[in-house]
């Protein structure tokens, strides 16, 4: 058996276990946002085999092949790295920070002040590292490309038409089985807000294909169809994140498609007016007819508060600036390693200056908790991953000359765009869905191609 690494381009692996592979993947994503978005234990449990299942019939895969066929990505190295991190935090040999009279023996703890939730984060990294890379490397053909993003767009739409109907019927409970006590749900998401950032991927590659080229136009239309549940049912979980995360969004399109045709020689100094107006005009009818929906289904007040101009319902996460200092001071005092995935909440109580009533679980900012959880080695591997994704995305887009491939690979970084600044607001990645859907755009967004249409002239 040998190991076939490649860089670039993956050609077709048409057996029965690439087959299986790929709807593995296919499902986990759908799955785990129905099962309210994978928040769960017991819907872990049902991923983790799914993994294993991915895992089992790759390797049988290269035993029936010429050999163990995976995508050299660098992308996959920062995700490495923050498995190595967590490793690290595990093992015995550092000081937990916790009061003496509490433990012993203080030099032989882990560095992690929660170890417990640190082990079952870092299963959690080691299955976003088995379905990124499957991902990477059997999203290998046109045809599949195809499937993936006009199914995340249908399923998102479908998701959002569901949401809008519950937002519509107000129930107690999702699928009127799951209450949330402590939160406010929207679709099968506990989090309205984490919904709102599901809903910023979907629409991105909506976006995408909408403004490019490559898809005919009955599916335009349904991709129209599916943009506009996204974008409704994002402005009735009134995100203010989200807000901001859409105009993101949309600037980002704009701004790539005007840089991609102007590399391509397609600008044409002569007419940018009329240009621009074809652009602009069409993005006003759409906000125009997003607006008359929302207010047509009662959405108004949503609308208002998600602009700011309506005072948003008193809840823990308005206390933000207060998780933001905590989590600066417990970077300060774990700056290397961090003090543990998914120990934020341990290390709060210890800094905390309120009056201990809640217990605070998130820093309600990705970014600021990836330095408390992980120091500054683990910033610099989500950074890293950040810097790899753009770079190997727009090297796709400048380099392919497929209307089709560039309109996806657009809307898959825009999608990416919206979630990453919804990040700096909230922890829409913590949320399992959201995740799985972000690492197969990231995939959509940087993978090299292998056309598998046939030629019109060989048809004929």
């Amino acid at each position: 058996m040998k190991f076939e690494f490649e860089d670039h381009e993956i050609g077709d692996t048409a057996s029965r276990a690439s087959g299986v592979i790929f709807f593995v993947l296919c499902s986990i994503p759908i799955l785990s946002t129905v099962l309210y978005g994978g928040v769960d234990t017991g819907t872990w449990t049902v991923i983790s085999v799914l993994a294993g299942i991915i895992a089992l019939t790759w390797l049988v895969d290269a035993w029936l092949g010429k050999g163990i066929l995976i995508n050299r990505s660098t992308l996959l190295l920062p995700l490495a790295g923050l498995i190595a991190i967590g490793f690290v935090q595990l093992l015995p040999f550092f000081s937990s920070g916790l009061p003496t009279e509490l433990l012993a023996d203080q030099s032989r703890q882990p560095l992690s002040m929660d170890p417990y939730a640190t082990r079952f984060f870092l299963v959690r990294l080691i299955v976003y590292l088995v379905f990124f890379a499957a991902a990477l490397t059997y999203l290998n053909t046109e045809r599949r490309l195809k499937k993936v993003t006009i199914g995340l767009v249908l399923f998102g739409a479908l998701v959002s038409f569901f949401g809008i109907l519950q937002w519509l019927a107000k129930p107690e409970a999702i699928y009127g089985l799951r209450e949330t006590p402590n939160a406010v749900p929207f679709g099968p998401f506990v989090n309205q807000h984490h919904f709102a950032a599901f809903t910023e991927m979907g629409f991105g590659l909506a976006l995408g294909l909408l403004a490019g080229k490559g898809i005919k136009r009955d599916k335009m239309l349904l991709v129209g169809v599916g943009a506009l549940m996204l974008i409704v049912a994002a402005l009735l979980t009134s995100s203010r994140g989200g807000f901001i995360s859409y105009a993101g969004i949309l600037s980002f399109v704009l701004i790539v498609r005007y840089w991609s045709r102007s590399k391509g020689g397609e600008k044409d100094a002569s007419e940018p007016p009329k240009k621009l107006i074809l652009v602009i005009a069409p993005v006003l009818a759409a906000v125009v007819v997003i607006l008359g929906v929302v207010v047509f289904v009662g959405g108004d007040t949503s609308l208002m508060r998600g602009a700011g101009l309506a005072d948003a319902p008193a809840d823990v996460s308005n206390g933000r600036i207060h998780f933001w200092t905590t989590a600066l001071k417990i970077f300060a005092e774990h700056p290397i390693l961090g003090a543990g995935y998914d120990a934020f909440g341990v290390a709060f109580t210890r800094l905390d200056t309120w009056n201990g009533i809640f217990r605070i679980e998130q820093a309600h900012n990705d970014y600021l908790q990836t330095l408390a959880d992980a120091g500054i080695v683990g910033f610099v591997c989500v950074a890293a991953f950040i810097f790899l994704l753009f770079k190997k995305g727009l090297k796709v887009i400048a380099n392919t000359s497929d209307g089709f491939r560039s309109s996806v690979a657009i809307g898959a970084l825009a999608g990416c765009v919206g979630i990453l600044i919804h990040s700096f607001f909230d922890f829409p990645l913590r949320t399992p869905a959201n995740a799985f859907i972000f690492l197969l755009l990231a995939a959509v967004a940087t993978v090299s191609i292998k056309s598998t249409e046939t030629p019109k002239s060989s048809r004929r």
